[in-house]
C-alpha cells in the first residue's frame, strides 16, 4: 500500500524517546528520509498522546516561523509546554508569548541594550576570552566544556546582568545540574522537582538584585530593565526573573554547546581547520556560521495552529500542534550543497540555527556570534595547536544538542 503524504516512513517515530536515543547518523538518516516527502509529516508525542506534525523542510520552517498570527507560541513553545500554575508562579517566557504582550517585552528589552551597554559587553567578552585563554595555560586542564564552553557565556550574561560575584557559582552548580538530565522526556528548567528549585532560587536572587538596583542603579542589564523607559513600562520582578531565566538556557547553553561542537568539527575536519587558521580574518565569521548551521544547538521549538489552514499541501486544523526541526532545516538538500559537509567557505549560508526569522528570531544571536568569534581567535591565535581528544560526551535530547564534555588539548 502506498504511503500517504503525510505518514512517516515506517520505522521512523519522533515521538518516541528511544528515537532521540539513536546515533547522531542515524537520526539525520531518519530525516533525510522524512524531507522527501512533500509537506508535514504526522507523528504522535507519546508523553501527551497529542497528534503533531513535523516541520523538517527549510520551506516549511521559514514561513512558519514568520506567521506568528497563524503559528501561535502562546500555548507553548517548549516539550513538555509549561503547567499553567508555573506560568502563574514565575512569570512567562518571552519563547511563550504572543504579539502584543511578545512585542512589548521584547522593545522593553531591545531599549535596555544601549549602545553603551553593547559596547561594554563587546569588551568584557574580549576580556573575558584572555582570561580563559591565560587560565588553560597556566592549568592546562582536560575538558574543553568545563574551561572554555561553559565558562565564556555565562561570565558574560552574569557580567552583562550585574550578577554578583559571589552568587555566580552557586546559579551555575545549580542550573548545570538541573539541565544536566534533561534528556529526551525533560527540558532543563521547565519540569517539576531540582528544575523548578533552581528556578525558584534563581528567580528570588535576580528579584533581590532588580530591588536593589532600582534604588541604586549601577549601569548594568538589571539596572536598564528595571527602570522606566520613555513609556513608563520597565520589568516587574517576574518578568526579570523569567528574562534571566531565558538567559541561562537560551543564551548560556546554546553558545556553550555550538563551541563545544565547533573544536571537535575543526578537529575532525584537519582541511577545514588549515583553511580557518591559514586566515583567521577571512573565513572566522563564515566558520562560525557553518559551525551554527552544523550543529543547529536547538533542536526544535513548537507552535500552534491558530486557524484551519493548509501547508505545503496538508490540510492542518486549528489547535494542531506543529513542530520546527531547525537542524533537519539545516541539512535540507534544496537549500544547501552538500548539505552533510562541513565547509568554513559555504556561501551563501540562510542557516536557520538562530530560529527561521520573524518575531522570535533570536534575540541574543549577535552576542553569540560575537562571542564565538572571539573566543575562537583567541583560542587558535595563542593556542593553534588545540584540538579535541574524542568525540563529544553528549545527552541525548528532543530539545538541544548538549555535550556534557569534550576532552582536549593544546
Amino acid at each position: 500500500m502506498a504511503l500517504s503524504a503525510d505518514a512517516a516512513p515506517r520505522g521512523i517515530d519522533l515521538g518516541d524517546p528511544a528515537f532521540w536515543r539513536l546515533s547522531a547518523q542515524a537520526r539525520a538518516a531518519a530525516f533525510a528520509r522524512l524531507r522527501e516527502r512533500s509537506g508535514p509529516v504526522g507523528f504522535t508525542d507519546r508523553a501527551t498522546g497529542r497528534r503533531c506534525w513535523a516541520l523538517v523542510r527549510h520551506a516549511d520552517v521559514t514561513p512558519v516561523s514568520r506567521s506568528p498570527e497563524v503559528y501561535l507560541s502562546g500555548p507553548g513553545a517548549t516539550a513538555p509546554e509549561p503547567a499553567r500554575w508555573v506560568r502563574a508562579v514565575f512569570g512567562d517566557s518571552m519563547a511563550d508569548l504572543d504579539d502584543p504582550r511578545h512585542a512589548d517585552l521584547r522593545r522593553v528589552v531591545g531599549r535596555a541594550f544601549t549602545p553603551r551597554l553593547i559596547a561594554e559587553v563587546e569588551r568584557d567578552i574580549r576580556r573575558t576570552a584572555v582570561e580563559l585563554v591565560d587560565r588553560l595555560e597556566r592549568e592546562r586542564p582536560t575538558d574543553f566544556v568545563g574551561s572554555v564552553a561553559a565558562e565564556l557565556p555565562y561570565r558574560v550574561v552574569c557580567t552583562m546582568m550585574g550578577i554578583p560575584p559571589e552568587q555566580r557559582r552557586r546559579i551555575l552548580a545549580r542550573t548545570d545540574r538541573a539541565a544536566a538530565p534533561a534528556g529526551v522526556a525533560r527540558r532543563g528548567l521547565r519540569v517539576p522537582g531540582g528544575g523548578l528549585r533552581v528556578l525558584t532560587a534563581t528567580q528570588l536572587a535576580v528579584a533581590a538584585l532588580g530591588r536593589e538596583r532600582r534604588r541604586r542603579p549601577t549601569g548594568d542589564l538589571v539596572s536598564a530593565l528595571v527602570a522606566a523607559d520613555v513609556d513608563g513600562r520597565r520589568l516587574n520582578s517576574r518578568e526579570l526573573g523569567a528574562f534571566f531565566s531565558l538567559l541561562l538556557v537560551a543564551g548560556v547553553e546554546t553558545t556553550r554547546n555550538a563551541l563545544a561542537h565547533g573544536l571537535h568539527l575543526l578537529t575532525a575536519h584537519p582541511e577545514q581547520r588549515a583553511l580557518l587558521l591559514g586566515d583567521l580574518d577571512a573565513h572566522l565569521g563564515g566558520a562560525v556560521e557553518e559551525i551554527v548551521r552544523y550543529s543547529t544547538p536547538i533542536v526544535q521549538f513548537r507552535r500552534t495552529v491558530a486557524v484551519d489552514h493548509r501547508l505545503s499541501g496538508i490540510r492542518l486544523a486549528a489547535g494542531d500542534k506543529v513542530v520546527l526541526f531547525y537542524g533537519s532545516a539545516n541539512r535540507d538538500e534544496a537549500v544547501f550543497r552538500d548539505p552533510d559537509a562541513f565547509d568554513v567557505t559555504r556561501s551563501p549560508n540562510p542557516h536557520l540555527g538562530f530560529g527561521g526569522g520573524g518575531p522570535h528570531f533570536c534575540l541574543g544571536a549577535h552576542l553569540a556570534r560575537r562571542q564565538m568569534r572571539t573566543m575562537l581567535r583567541e583560542l587558535f591565535t595563542r593556542l593553534p595547536e588545540i584540538r579535541s581528544t574524542a568525540a563529544p560526551e553528549t545527552v541525548p535530547s528532543s530539545s538541544g544538542h548538549r555535550v556534557r564534555a569534550l576532552p582536549f588539548t593544546f
